[in-house]
């Protein structure tokens, strides 16, 4: 449980966005995500220039734009579903390649997918730039509370430990020529999951008197928390910054 825990959407490297403390890049996609959100679907131009600011950011970043697109399939339900809406929303309708599509439907359709992609592309810069645990440490700065945090960070550190038992359940399951293809070895998958369910509950017994032995009294100690400073401030306010004035420009046009 003591181990590293890097995430696979981490990119390690030393530019001026991974050298923000990790409070200050949670702030900053906090209020860029809220400025994206609150701006008007009419406004089309005005998604151009949100998405050119994080694409400066991922250059300031040196997150290649393929890594970045790749991990932006994760929004493909959502996806999926904004392109249902011109075909099932109601009002009225205009001719598109030959389909009558509903117009507020294509509207609703460009305001998910719009404020969907940038909103994952944000979280995806965040992601790439800060470690697991700077995240927690900055969501404590921010006073989240703490009983929440704790539980984030035990959910994240014990994910590995069950996935990793998970495997060794697979790898002996294998070793005695058992493969899963249909649906009379259901039965044997369903006896897979209460096993892990039983020995997942069995170790975090094990782990919490470990804890309690080392002096675990319902906090965990802050070993080493980073004060931002305000040019540290500043650097990360630019993104929000720059993204409410293009909204403010949007709402005076």
């Amino acid at each position: 449980m003591g181990a590293g825990h890097a995430h696979q959407l981490y990119r390690p490297g030393d530019s001026p966005v991974h050298a923000l403390p990790p409070h200050c890049k949670l702030a900053a996609v906090l209020a860029f995500v809220l400025v994206v959100v609150s701006t008007p679907r009419e406004a089309v131009w005005a998604f151009g220039l949100y998405a050119l600011l994080l694409a400066a950011v991922a250059a300031l970043a040196r997150v290649p734009a393929g890594y970045l697109l790749r991990r932006l399939l994760i929004e493909v339900p959502f996806v999926a579903f904004a392109l249902l809406l011109p075909f099932v929303a109601q009002g009225e309708r205009t001719d598109v390649l030959g389909a009558q599509l509903s117009v507020s439907g294509l509207w609703g359709a460009w305001n998910v997918l719009a404020k969907g992609t940038l909103g994952v592309a944000a979280s995806v810069l965040l992601a790439s730039t800060t470690e697991l645990r700077a995240l927690l440490l900055g969501l404590e700065r921010l006073r989240l509370p703490p009983l929440l945090v704790q539980i984030a960070t035990f959910m994240l550190r014990y994910g590995d430990v069950v996935t990793d038992e998970l495997r060794r359940m697979s790898v002996a399951r294998r070793s005695r020529g058992f493969e899963a293809r249909g649906v009379r070895h259901w039965g044997v998958l369903a006896k897979t999951a209460g096993a892990l369910f039983i020995r997942s509950y069995e170790r975090g017994e094990r782990v919490h008197l470990a804890m309690l032995s080392r002096g675990y009294t319902g906090s965990m100690p802050v070993i080493d928390d980073i004060a931002a400073t305000r040019a540290q401030w500043a650097h990360a306010a630019a993104l929000p910054a720059a993204a409410l004035a293009v909204r403010l420009l949007g709402g005076t046009l």
